[in-house]
């Protein structure tokens, strides 16, 4: 069963620019993957695929977060990251510069291609 209300209402709950930038990562992921389902992890807005956690996002004070869920995934991906806040998990970045589509495209069918190898 999806979240999709929940979700709906996180977002509902952000500042204007944060919830399109937001908005945008997830109809990304939602096109990206369309076998996922919708939900939460860790208390932020997730995807699971096949019952595993694939992709996340949530939104802070000063920036807004997507989480690979795979430090693998993210170190694959570096190149196309260069100057976005980063850490093991996390890319960091703000609605005015947001992650390019392509980028984010990428990063779910990595994971998705990921999950699919530990089948």
């Amino acid at each position: 069963m999806t979240e999709a209300p929940a979700i709906d209402a996180y977002l509902a709950g952000l500042r204007a620019d944060q919830r399109t930038a937001l908005q945008a990562i997830r109809e990304l992921i939602a096109a990206s993957a369309p076998e996922a389902e919708e939900g939460f992890s860790y208390s932020m807005p997730a995807f699971r695929y096949r019952g595993r956690p694939l992709v996340a996002y949530n939104a802070a004070t000063a920036h807004c977060s997507f989480f690979p869920m795979s430090p693998e995934v993210l170190d694959a991906h570096r190149a196309d990251l260069v100057g976005f806040s980063l850490s093991k998990g996390t890319i960091r970045f703000t609605p005015d510069r947001p992650i390019p589509s392509d980028v984010v495209a990428s990063i779910v069918r990595a994971r998705l291609a990921q999950i699919d190898a530990k089948r």
